[in-house]
């Protein structure tokens, strides 16, 4: 029927905008001026549909319109649902109010079977850890300014709080965004320190266009350099983001890398593949040597280093601190007295 096919081709659209004449014809198995009236009967029923000439020609709805969830099939509309609700708990989502909403809405516009069967999976779905408190979410507006700014090559102003809950403002080169075990992070060059530094998102309160040189030597930013395209953007500052840079490597070093109370070095009997599968890059860094493989790590508590390093389950040596040997002896010690420990008759279930 044409009301289908004329559904199917918005369809279409949305999925893939671009497609040309001849390849929607085929997908709809029609003609292309069948296309070209389906394309006219959106339009006249309120979806802007605009056909482009040339290589990168094609139809697609016109930038900015925005289709209702009316138009998910079933498996698209559960994976946006399912989506939010993970990252409500992953701390993925953004805003302490967004995903509640947008659940809402999408809820509401599905059709019944389908919801039921949503909202039986958010009633029974287990979880295996504590979800991600909403203060540490950032809001949508500063993260896609970042996003924005890294994207392009721009420069921005951030006005951030820090732990301590004092404010400053600062020029940082985003070169991007990385979320790490429930925290959004931007890292790249601090202009106020001159080193690339990581920022929690979620404590970035306004993110502003950096207008201006940026130069304290008074030489010319990179926008206002001679050669470079004028335009809408011209007043801004532009970077280049250092060659073979990783913004997911750099935060991970960066976290692992944060001051505590111990400095730990051990020594590891195994494999430098076995040491990187067994021990997270942002717990430690791991060094091969001529041994074994040299970790070095920060630690609040050394009983928990304890810990780790025997689950291990192979060799190794402390190199420093002293007190982490006394911690593997009392960690020895008691384990020893649990393998020692006899049951008595009354500790068994009855069978």
């Amino acid at each position: 029927m044409t009301v289908t096919r004329v559904l199917a081709l918005l369809e279409l659209l949305q999925a893939a905008p671009g497609l040309t004449g001849p390849e929607l014809a085929a997908r709809l198995e029609v003609d292309e001026r069948t296309v070209r009236r389906y394309a006219v009967r959106l339009s006249e029923l309120g979806v802007p549909v605009e056909a482009a000439r040339g290589r990168y020609g094609g139809y697609r709805l016109l930038p900015g319109y925005r289709l209702p969830p009316l138009m998910f099939t079933d498996d698209e509309a559960a994976a946006v649902v399912l989506g939010l609700l993970a990252g409500r708990r992953t701390g993925l989502s953004v805003g302490e109010t967004a995903t509640e909403s947008a659940l809402a809405k999408i809820q509401r516009v599905l059709p019944r079977a389908l919801r039921e069967r949503v909202e039986a999976v958010q009633a029974t779905l287990g979880h295996t850890r504590d979800p991600v408190p909403a203060e540490a979410r950032p809001q949508a507006g500063p993260l896609l300014a970042l996003a924005e700014a890294a994207r392009h090559g721009h420069t921005v102003r951030l006005a951030y709080r820090s732990w301590r809950r004092e404010s400053s403002e600062r020029d940082l080169d985003p070169y991007g965004l990385v979320f790490h075990f429930g925290r959004w992070y931007v890292t790249g060059l601090d202009h106020a320190s001159g080193q690339v530094r990581t920022f929690r998102v979620d404590r970035v309160e306004r993110v502003e266009p950096a207008t201006g040189s940026g130069e304290p030597d008074g030489r010319p930013g990179p926008a206002e350099r001679p050669g470079r395209a004028r335009g809408p953007e011209a007043g801004r500052r532009s970077f280049e983001v250092p060659d073979g840079f990783d913004p997911v490597a750099h935060v991970v070093a960066s976290l692992a890398a944060v001051p505590y109370r111990h400095e730990v070095e051990v020594l590891l009997e195994m494999p430098p593949e076995e040491a990187r599968k067994r021990v997270p890059a942002s717990v430690a860094t791991l060094t091969p040597t001529p041994r074994g493989v040299l970790l070095r790590a920060r630690a609040e508590r050394l009983d928990g280093m304890a810990l780790m390093l025997a689950g291990l389950g192979r060799p190794f040596t402390v190199v420093t601190p002293d007190g982490l040997r006394e911690e593997v002896r009392a960690l020895a010690g008691r384990l020893a007295r649990c393998a020692d420990a006899v049951p008595e008759p009354g500790d068994r279930p009855p069978v």
